[in-house]
C-alpha cells in the first residue's frame, strides 16, 4: 500500500518486489528531515543539520564486500583483491531480505551518477533509514521532474541495516554483507548503518563498467582555477590523505571531492555531494568544510554534540576518529555547477607516509606516475575501515584497491594513454610524517602542505631538481615558504643512519608489492628495475 499521490513510472513491485507496507519515493530533503527526525532516527542540530550514529559500524567493512560469480563478467573481474559469491547464495540472501522487509516502510531516491551524459547512470537507492535517503540524495544527482517522470532504474541499492547476513547460509564473511550483482544489476547491503557503504557501492560499480567505454574511473578529487576550466588538478589519494580538505580551496572551484571520471572531454564528478571528515575540524584551517555542518540537511555522522546547544566536539572522537558530515556540493559556495572541466594540467598522487620517509612533493615521469598509481602506497587513517585504530602503511591498487573490481593494469593501461596523450604535470605529495615515522615525527602540517600545492599549481617556471638516491624521483631544491630541509627527509630526522634503513626498507616493500602487476610496458618496467639495481 503506498500513500503516496504520485507514483514513480517504475514502482518496486515492476522490480518483483512485494510485501513492502509502504515506499516513500523521491522524498526531498525537507521530507526526509521530517520522516528522520519523527522517526528518532537522529536529532536536528545547528542551522538544520541532522546528527546520527550509524551504530555498531562506523567506517567501512571492505572485508565483508562480496561480487557475485556470474557469465558476463567473471573473467573481468580481480578475484584477488573481491571476494566471491555464488549466485545460489546470493538468490539465497536476496530472498531472505525480502522476506525481511515484508511488511516495513522503505524509502526510494532515483537518482543519476556521473556528471558527463555520455556515462549517466541511472541508480534506484531504496533504504529501511529515511537519514540513509538523504544521504545519498546528497551524494549522487537529483534528476529534474521531466527526467523523473520516465526514470527507468539500470541498477538498484537495497540497504537494509536490521536485515544480519548468515555466514553459514548465504557464503559470506559476517553478519555485515555488500554483495554486487552485476548481472542482476542489483547490489545488496545489509547489517550495517555505515552511510558510505552506499556511495561506495556505485563507484565500485562504476570502476566495472567505465573502463569499456574508455573512461577512466579515478578516486580523486578535482578542482580548477576560477578563471580556466582547463585549468584542471586532480588529487589521487585514500581517505584521510586530504582529498576533500585541498581541493576545496577557496581560491578555485570544486568539481567534487571523492569520485571523478576522465573522458574525451575531460573529467567530471560522479557525484553531487561531499562526504568530508570532521574530526580536528577548524574553522580557520578549512572554513568552507567547517560551515557545512551548521546548514540545513547536513548529516553529521557519529560525533558527540551539546545535547542543549547542539554544538558538535570536533576534537572527541570517543565513538570513532571516523566522524563525517554529508552535503550538497552546492554548500561549497566556490562549487562548480556543471560538475565538470577540461583535462588535467596537474595530477597529485596523494601518499600519508607513516614511515616518515618520503619527501612532501617529488615530480614524477609518466612512467614513474603509473608504478606509484598502481602502487597505491599509503596509510590507511584511524577510523576509515572498522578496526583501524592508528596509521597502517599499506599498498592499495590506484589508490583505491577495495573499489576495483577489475584488475589494476586496466585502470594503468587508461592512465598511461591519458597521460601520453595530454602531458600534464604529474606529483607526488606526501601529507604523512616527516622527522621520523608514526609516534616519533610530526605529521607535516596542513599549512605547509597547502604551501606545497601553491607552489605545484602556480608553478610557470623551469624547476632545480634533485635525484632522490633511493627513489630516484625528481624533488624540487626550493619551495617558496617551505623550510629547505623539510624537502630533505633525511636531513629532518635525529638519525640519519635509521633514515637510510627504514628508507631502504620501504623501497623492498615497494619493490615486493609491485610483482604482482603486469608492467604496462616497457618505461615502467624499467623504473621497476631501476629501484631493484639501486
Amino acid at each position: 500500500m503506498h500513500k503516496q499521490l504520485k507514483l514513480p513510472y517504475v514502482t518496486v513491485e515492476d522490480h518483483g518486489m512485494s510485501g513492502i507496507e509502504q515506499v516513500f519515493y523521491n522524498l526531498n530533503d525537507i521530507e526526509l528531515m521530517e520522516h528522520a527526525i519523527n522517526r528518532s532516527e537522529g536529532h536536528l542540530g545547528k542551522g538544520g543539520s541532522l546528527i546520527v550514529y550509524t551504530g555498531e559500524k562506523t567506517g567501512r567493512s571492505p572485508n565483508d564486500k562480496h561480487i557475485v560469480v556470474e557469465s558476463s563478467s567473471s573473467e573481468k573481474i580481480w578475484w584477488e583483491n573481491n571476494k566471491k559469491m555464488t549466485l545460489e547464495n546470493f538468490d539465497t540472501l536476496y530472498g531472505d531480505l525480502l522476506r525481511h522487509m515484508e511488511g516495513k516502510t522503505y524509502y526510494s531516491q532515483d537518482l543519476t551518477a556521473a556528471r558527463d551524459t555520455d556515462a549517466l547512470l541511472n541508480v534506484r537507492v531504496i533504504t529501511e533509514l529515511a537519514w540513509h535517503s538523504l544521504f545519498i540524495r546528497h551524494l549522487l544527482n537529483s534528476p529534474s521532474k521531466d527526467y523523473l517522470s520516465k526514470f527507468v532504474p539500470e541498477y538498484t541499492i537495497i540497504n537494509c541495516p536490521s536485515f544480519f547476513s548468515d555466514p553459514e547460509k548465504h557464503g559470506c564473511q559476517s553478519k555485515t554483507t555488500i554483495a554486487l550483482n552485476i548481472e542482476k544489476k542489483l547490489i545488496l547491503i545489509c547489517g550495517t548503518g555505515y552511510a558510505g557503504e552506499n556511495k561506495k557501492s556505485i563507484f565500485t560499480l562504476l570502476n566495472y563498467l567505465l573502463p569499456d567505454s574508455n573512461v577512466m574511473p579515478m578516486h580523486c578529487s578535482a578542482n580548477h582555477a576560477i578563471s580556466d576550466t582547463d585549468d584542471v588538478a586532480l588529487f589521487f589519494g585514500l581517505s584521510g590523505t586530504g582529498k576533500t580538505t585541498l581541493s576545496a580551496d577557496p581560491e578555485r572551484v570544486l568539481i567534487g571531492d571523492d569520485e571523478h571520471g576522465w573522458g574525451d572531454k575531460g573529467v567530471f564528478n560522479f557525484e553531487g555531494g561531499c562526504y568530508a571528515k570532521t574530526i580536528n575540524l577548524k574553522q580557520k584551517e578549512e572554513p568552507e568544510i567547517f560551515a557545512t555542518t551548521e546548514k540545513f540537511a547536513t548529516i553529521i555522522e557519529n560525533m558527540k554534540f551539546d545535547p542543549i546547544e547542539r554544538t558538535l566536539d570536533f576534537s572527541d572522537d570517543s565513538i570513532t576518529q571516523n566522524m563525517r558530515c554529508a552535503y550538497p556540493i552546492s554548500y561549497i559556495k566556490n562549487s562548480s555547477k556543471k560538475g565538470y572541466g577540461g583535462n588535467p594540467k596537474n595530477i597529485i598522487m596523494l601518499t600519508c607516509d607513516a614511515f616518515g620517509v618520503l619527501p612532501p612533493i617529488a615530480k614524477l615521469t609518466s612512467a614513474e606516475a603509473i608504478f606509484y598509481f598502481l602502487s597505491g602506497f599509503t596509510a590507511k587513517v584511524a577510523g576509515t575501515e572498522q578496526g583501524i585504530k592508528e596509521p597502517q602503511p599499506t599498498f592499495s591498487a590506484c589508490f583505491g584497491a577495495p573499489f576495483i573490481p577489475q584488475k589494476p593494469e586496466v585502470y594503468g593501461k587508461l592512465l598511461w594513454n591519458r597521460l601520453e596523450t595530454e602531458k600534464p604535470n604529474v606529483w607526488l605529495l606526501n601529507t604523512g610524517w616527516s622527522g621520523g615515522g608514526f609516534g616519533k615525527g610530526k605529521r607535516i602540517s596542513i599549512e605547509n602542505t597547502r604551501k606545497i600545492l601553491k607552489f605545484i599549481l602556480n608553478q610557470d617556471k623551469k624547476l632545480v631538481l634533485r635525484k632522490d638516491k633511493v627513489f630516484h624521483f625528481s624533488v624540487p631544491l626550493k619551495v617558496e615558504d617551505v623550510s629547505d630541509s623539510l624537502l630533505s627527509p633525511r636531513e629532518t630526522w635525529d638519525e640519519p643512519s635509521l633514515y637510510d634503513q627504514t628508507a631502504e626498507n620501504l623501497k623492498k616493500m615497494f619493490i615486493d608489492n609491485f610483482k604482482v602487476f603486469d608492467f604496462i610496458n616497457d618505461e615502467v618496467t624499467q623504473v621497476y628495475k631501476k629501484l631493484i639495481n639501486a
